[in-house]
């Protein structure tokens, strides 16, 4: 009863939003807004390749060097971390593994399953790929974690950009789906102040970032379907 099998755009978040939705749908598409969608999103259009791989385990170093690809950092102390901005002025044909906990770490769960990295910057673009390969669309909200347990933490700046891809798609929408839709709708207008005061916001103006808020929150600016390829998003 869980995994909305009787509608066509489906939204659910984290992890079991993938394990309930994946395996029946065409096509999922991650959603990580602050940050590592959007960095996806900055880095694909610019003809870079972003290798997510799992923040929570080892071996990203040795991973990257077999990939032949650069290894990101933290914010403000490597060229590419997962700040958005690390990747305004990156290079065509520029690989990168960029390790994470929330949309790198669920983009490698999904399988066989098609898979995009969809945000604010993206969401037209992606919502059309999607309906492109496919019928069945699950579109998953990453969320963040709380740092005490590592348990998932509903993130609105997510609620907000699956809301954005699912305008953009046709069929039978879920009330979960139509609720995200809702939330994206109401935040429009206001996209960018909303993000700032957000608790994901407030934590990245409070470590330097308020510029990522920017341009995360950039509706439609980049003409990019970042689709998962072997091991790596790429423009479509």
């Amino acid at each position: 009863m869980f995994d909305q099998s009787e509608f066509d755009i489906r939204c659910e978040w984290g992890e079991q939003g993938i394990v309930h939705l994946a395996p029946i749908s065409d096509v999922v598409i991650i959603v990580d807004v602050l940050s590592f969608s959007t960095c996806v999103s900055v880095a694909a259009v610019r003809g870079a390749a972003i290798l997510p791989f799992d923040g929570s385990q080892p071996g990203a170093g040795e991973f990257a060097r077999g990939r032949g690809a650069e290894l990101a950092g933290s914010r403000g102390r490597a060229r590419y971390s997962l700040s958005p901005a690390s990747f305004s002025d990156v290079h065509s044909g520029t690989q990168v593994v960029l390790p994470g906990l929330n949309g790198s770490r669920l983009s490698l769960l999904t399988g066989q399953v098609p898979t995009l990295a969809g945000c604010i910057r993206n969401a037209r673009r992606t919502g059309e790929g999607a309906r492109r390969l496919g019928q069945k669309i699950a579109v998953v909200p990453a969320g963040e974690r709380w740092k005490t347990d590592g348990t998932l933490r509903p993130a609105v700046e997510d609620l907000i950009g699956a809301g954005a891809i699912i305008r953009s798609l046709e069929g039978l929408v879920s009330p979960e789906a139509k609720c995200a839709m809702g939330a994206f709708e109401c935040a429009r207008p206001y996209l960018a102040q909303l993000l700032a005061a957000s608790c994901s916001g407030q934590e990245l103006i409070a470590m330097g970032f308020k510029q990522d808020i920017a341009m995360s929150a950039e509706l439609d600016a980049d003409d990019c379907l970042a689709v998962l390829r072997d091991g790596a998003y790429t423009m479509a």
